[in-house]
């Protein structure tokens, strides 16, 4: 058994997937005779007959499909093999998925990640990245569905592995020739007695701002709802109201006058983004790669 022969399982994988020794054949650019010829070796290695063959295919028999698990297993173990020491020879290949708030990928992190992809080192692996509230990043990264994820570190990460990233502030924006324009700090108690423009009540804000109004006693009026900060920041342009926002993503939307930020002088309004993962073992070398290039960039932010 220690002589098995790794190509021989894996024309054995092949067989089975194919269900057919031709079909087999011609995906491994190898003569039908010579899987042939090597099954029966294998069969002799085993000292158990692995395939039943007939007019329909062949299928695995009992011993057989023991077999193919744990062939499929090792094919997974010797792929990770082989990316771990591509990652020791400076180029790596690979997919990451990620999933991130959208404060997170509408301030820096699309950045980030495109100055990672343009490095000579990693020019073949490729990022996935998708919008999810900070609830869902969590369970998905926890039930293992992706390996990253990226929202605010407020939230119950429930046991997973965390590493700081950037920060933001998050300030009241206000139109151009509004009562709060020309303050430079204010609490949000002052801020609740105007109008808001809002975000859905699933995002992490929305939750954050409403248990601290609920704090003081008071409540929101929203007099409307939009869907990203970009469209909060033009309905306040339009002078419907004011709106909590992250001052990074809102600075461009000030050029023309008609938006104004005003600082919230509130200890929640400093907050941080975490990149959370299962354990960092885990990880695969593009992943890993990944998470060092953005623990770096927000180490120099």
């Amino acid at each position: 058994m220690r002589d098995l022969d790794l190509k021989s399982l894996r024309l054995f994988v092949a067989v089975c997937d194919h269900g057919n020794i031709k079909a087999a054949a011609a995906q491994e650019h190898i003569e039908p005779s010579a899987i042939s010829k090597r099954l029966a070796q294998l069969e002799d290695a085993v000292g158990q007959p692995l395939l039943l063959r007939g007019r329909q295919g062949a299928r695995p028999t009992p011993a057989g499909q023991a077999l193919l698990e744990h062939a499929r297993g090792l094919q997974f173990t010797l792929a990770r093999i082989d990316a771990d020491m591509a990652a020791f020879r400076g180029s790596i290949r690979g997919q990451v998925r990620l999933v991130a708030s959208v404060s997170a990928i509408a301030e820096a992190l699309l950045d980030d990640i495109a100055a990672f992809m343009r490095e000579p080192q990693h020019q073949d692996i490729k990022v996935d990245i998708e919008e999810r509230i900070s609830r869902e990043i969590v369970g998905l990264v926890r039930d293992g569905v992706v390996p990253l994820g990226i929202c605010w570190d407020r939230i119950d990460f429930g046991g997973l592995a965390t590493l700081p990233y950037r920060g933001d502030e998050l300030v009241l924006a206000v139109p151009g020739g509004h009562a709060l324009a020309g303050r430079e700090a204010l609490r949000l108690a002052e801020a609740l007695d105007h109008p808001h423009v809002g975000l859905p009540p699933t995002t992490a804000v929305h939750s954050m701002l409403h248990r601290e109004a609920a704090a003081l006693g008071r409540s929101f009026n929203y007099r409307v709802v939009v869907s990203s900060f970009d469209a909060a920041l033009r309905v306040v342009g339009a002078g419907l109201g004011v709106s909590v926002v992250p001052r990074e993503v809102s600075t461009p939307h000030t050029l023309d006058g008609r938006v104004r930020l005003v600082s919230l002088s509130e200890p929640w309004a400093q907050r941080r983004f975490a990149i959370c993962f299962r354990r960092r073992e885990d990880l695969s070398p593009a992943a890993g790669r990944l998470v060092e290039h953005l623990c770096w960039q927000a180490g120099g932010a």
